[in-house]
């Protein structure tokens, strides 16, 4: 019996940081039956400069646009041959997270992969302005955020940070399903901001330790001596975590650390991916 076929998005702007990002999804799903989409978003900004803006000058960009897109299709088909794996390109004249929402929509996408930046990428952020922008946009797929220049390394630790104030059910469906492409130990992680866990917390860590009972799995505790995000970025560091995983809701870690733009501010770079599922 085949296997189901996944639906990956790759959002790219044809930048370095973009192909090494698709480099990743390549290897991450090397095993598994795979449709790769390519997406361009080929919006032009200012509303002024519209007017001016002749039709063939229009379809010229578009023009190049494909043939961008195109070749990016035959060169991943050189570069990755994997007869698991098929490509497909998408563009669009929408801003970039509207693009990405609506290809997600219409492909029923089970992942999107991108870069931390694009072409434009400043160091000073921790994410480009448009990955924070597609995050906060895409509600209904995991996005995995691929940092500049990193090599891929199997995600065999995931660490999971959690306040145990929620209550997860089939949320952390994209967390299981990263753990099962390569068996990973999944590094459930709590910042301990009070003397003990409340009724409420002990509850939620009991169902969430049921929960995943079907993985290899360990709860850790870390002090509250520093700044939330420093003691993760740490935890990462010394237990050589491989993948990083956090919900996005209102309030969470993650919205205050993607919200924040200026890593000093947060001190918060990890080093390895950051699968982002949402709420």
């Amino acid at each position: 019996m085949k296997t189901k076929t996944l639906h990956i998005l790759l959002p790219t702007d044809f930048s370095d940081n973009a192909w090494n990002a698709i480099v990743y999804a390549l290897k991450l799903y090397a095993d598994e039956f795979c449709t790769f989409y390519f997406l361009h978003s080929r919006y032009i900004l200012n509303p002024v400069s519209r007017t001016y803006i002749t039709t063939h000058y229009v379809d010229t960009l578009k023009e190049q646009a494909l043939k961008e897109l195109a070749d990016l299709k035959d060169q991943t088909e050189i570069a990755n041959a994997n007869a698991n794996h098929d490509f497909k390109t998408l563009l669009f004249e929408e801003e970039l997270m509207d693009a990405v929402n609506e290809a997600v929509k219409q492909n029923a996408i089970d992942i999107v992969i991108m870069g931390t930046k694009g072409a434009t990428g400043s160091i000073d952020y921790l994410f480009g302005s448009n990955t924070v922008k597609v995050v906060n946009k895409i509600k209904n797929c995991p996005i995995l955020i691929v940092p500049d220049e990193h090599d891929f390394i199997a995600p065999k630790q995931i660490a999971f940070p959690t306040d145990y104030n929620r209550f997860y059910n089939d949320e952390l469906r994209a967390l299981k399903n990263m753990a099962d492409l390569f068996n990973s130990k999944i590094r459930v992680v709590h910042i301990s901001t009070e003397k003990e866990l409340s009724s409420i917390q002990k509850y939620n860590m009991a169902m969430l330790e049921n929960y995943l009972v079907d993985y290899e799995c360990s709860f850790h505790w870390l002090p509250d001596y520093t700044k939330k995000a420093e003691a993760i970025t740490t935890f990462i560091e010394e237990l050589k975590i491989e993948m990083l995983a956090m919900v996005k809701y209102k309030h969470s870690l993650l919205e205050t650390i993607i919200n924040e733009p200026v890593i000093k501010k947060l001190a918060f770079h990890p080093k390895v991916p950051v699968l982002v599922i949402p709420e």
